[in-house]
């Protein structure tokens, strides 16, 4: 059986899209929450992810746990490619110490230390 950071790894890449400001938003509450040593271990790519993202690669969010919050932007276009209006729209992330694979009770840290 494949470990859950494998699976992480070889799943889809998450919709961050190179934001300083998004990488900045949710390194400041992963740095708040598990400490500054746990920010090398953060990869927006692939460990940040939305509800429904960690449920399509077999993941749940443990009961309990508060989604980290962050933004991005969406804009309306017209028939020619023009921006008409630019919003921001708030995206609430949960990071992997937060999920747990569904079926079983194994969060990412014990399949850490098996």
């Amino acid at each position: 059986m494949k470990s859950i950071s494998k699976i992480i790894e070889d799943g889809p890449v998450t919709e961050y899209k190179n934001s300083q400001e998004t990488l900045a938003l949710v390194s400041e509450q992963i740095k708040a929450r598990w400490g500054e040593s746990e920010l090398k271990n953060y990869d927006p790519f692939h460990n940040a992810r939305t509800f429904q993202s960690w449920l399509k690669l077999g993941f749940r969010v443990r009961k309990g746990e508060k989604a980290l919050r962050s933004i991005t932007y969406v804009q309306t276009t017209d028939a020619d490619g023009n921006i008409i209006k630019k919003y921001r729209r708030p995206v609430y992330l949960f990071y992997v110490r937060q999920v747990e694979r569904i079926g079983e009770r194994k969060s990412y840290e014990e399949d850490i230390d098996d």
